[in-house]
């Protein structure tokens, strides 16, 4: 059953020389397979971010997908230092103080990568969820 499995994330971008950078050399992600048309990264346990090649950058803004985290302001903290831009909200419903928001079920944090694509950082109040 799929239950039993892990899940790779998918993701696009135009240029991959600047994801390879930006989730390689910023963010701290190692490359498993690279070839002209993606880059593969390990993640946490046997998850995986695949980044394949497309001609447009995305324009969604939406959260293409989250990493589950234990201190998200640590987290923030440390890509930061790495030279990674955290994104800050202060709009209705969503406000960030040092680039953390409170969204109920979690703390939350966003940083857009090259691709334009919106990635999470999840610190769940219910440490079960997590």
């Amino acid at each position: 059953m799929l239950a039993e499995h892990p899940i790779d994330v998918m993701l696009t971008a135009p240029d991959l020389r600047a994801v390879r950078q930006f989730y390689g050399d910023q963010v701290g992600l190692d490359v498993l397979i690279e070839s002209d048309d993606f880059v593969t990264f390990r993640c946490g346990g046997a998850s995986r971010l695949v980044v394949t090649r497309t001609s447009e950058p995305s324009t969604e803004q939406t959260t293409k997908a989250s990493w589950r985290v234990a201190d998200v302001a640590a987290e923030v903290a440390e890509l930061r230092a790495r030279g990674v831009d955290v994104a800050d909200y202060d709009e209705p419903g969503l406000r960030t103080v040092d680039g953390v928001a409170d969204v109920g079920f979690a703390l939350s944090a966003w940083l857009v990568d090259p691709g334009g694509n919106t990635i999470g950082l999840l610190q769940f109040k219910d440490e079960t969820l997590a």
